[in-house]
């Protein structure tokens, strides 16, 4: 597959470079990508279903962090 990608902006082209490393990173990693096969749809739901989980906990804590520093300055 040839693919172009025009520069869009920074935002963009910095997703654009996580979503290529995080791809070489899982594929080192777990020595499969997303063309494999062996998982079906469930299967597939139910692993987003749990980044899902883990982004709503790392919101969370973030949350929390600025909340608690936010205190800490309107003193």
């Amino acid at each position: 597959m040839n693919r172009e990608i025009k520069v869009t902006d920074s935002v963009v082209d910095s997703i654009i470079d996580q979503f290529v490393e995080r791809a070489t990173m899982g594929k080192e990693k777990y020595g499969c990508d997303l063309d494999r096969t062996d998982l079906n749809l469930l299967d597939y739901i139910n692993h987003a279903l749990e980044e899902h989980m883990d982004a709503i906990l790392y919101l969370q804590k973030a949350k929390k962090i600025l909340e608690e520093e936010y205190k800490k300055t309107e003193k």
